[in-house]
């Protein structure tokens, strides 16, 4: 079994989730008390979060390589970034090791596509949402990706940053949720992209009538699949 370096912290609720789900995928395809070998590094995200609101992309950006050095110098032999946010910066934090990082957003147009979906709506924090970096991966891959008006990506936006990350599932958060994706899937979505790991607290597939791409149970999937050399 390969060993996965998971780079969570962002927030801790969310690569708990990382952690569990790993874990159990392990155990499901090997069975009896099986488990992932794995090291961790989790960072404070206070200070993650600070560099983000500062637009200090590079000074993030070195802080995250200089642990996923030290999850490779502990044998890893992928890094997991448990953050979609973050991937804003995955090309720094790959270029800083010798081992392969495992993209979110490839992970999760693999899944869209393999589900015959073409056009997805993108949740996730106001950088996720309205930046680049992660919607321009999507399309990428040959997707085209729908994105709330700015309106409602600062509601959504605050709600994973003042609830969510918090460990708070509210009720009316989840209404808000819903009426966004009702919303998109009007405007011709297919399917949902949960771009934030922490939205996977709120929202459930019955809140959507299009298929939700959980984007933590996907990468924790892809990463037993490597930690198994499976494809």
């Amino acid at each position: 079994m390969r060993r996965i370096g998971l780079l969570g912290g962002m927030s801790w609720e969310s690569s708990a989730l990382y952690y569990t789900a790993v874990n159990e995928g392990v155990r499901e395809r090997l069975g009896g008390l099986h488990s992932a070998d794995l090291v961790m590094v989790s960072v404070d995200f206070a200070e993650v979060e600070r560099l983000q609101a500062e637009g200090e992309w590079e000074r993030a950006g070195e802080l995250l390589a200089a642990e996923a050095v030290r999850l490779e110098a502990a044998g890893a032999e992928c890094v997991v970034l448990c953050t979609n946010t973050m991937h804003k910066v995955a090309d720094r934090i790959q270029a800083a090791v010798g081992i392969p990082l495992l993209h979110l957003a490839d992970v999760t147009a693999e899944a869209v596509r393999d589900a015959g979906v073409t056009t997805v709506a993108l949740l996730g924090t106001r950088f996720t949402m309205r930046e680049s970096f992660y919607r321009d991966r999507l399309a990428s891959h040959g997707l085209e990706v729908l994105a709330p008006p700015p309106g409602v990506q600062a509601e959504l936006d605050r709600i994973i940053y003042d609830e969510l990350v918090l460990g708070i599932v509210d009720e009316r958060s989840r209404a808000v949720y819903r009426e966004a994706i009702a919303d998109l899937v009007r405007a011709g979505a297919a399917g949902v992209v949960l771009g934030c790991t922490e939205i996977e607290l709120l929202v459930r597939p019955e809140d959507s009538p299009v298929p939700t791409f959980q984007t933590t149970a996907l990468h924790a999937a892809a990463a037993v699949r490597f930690a198994l050399a499976e494809g």
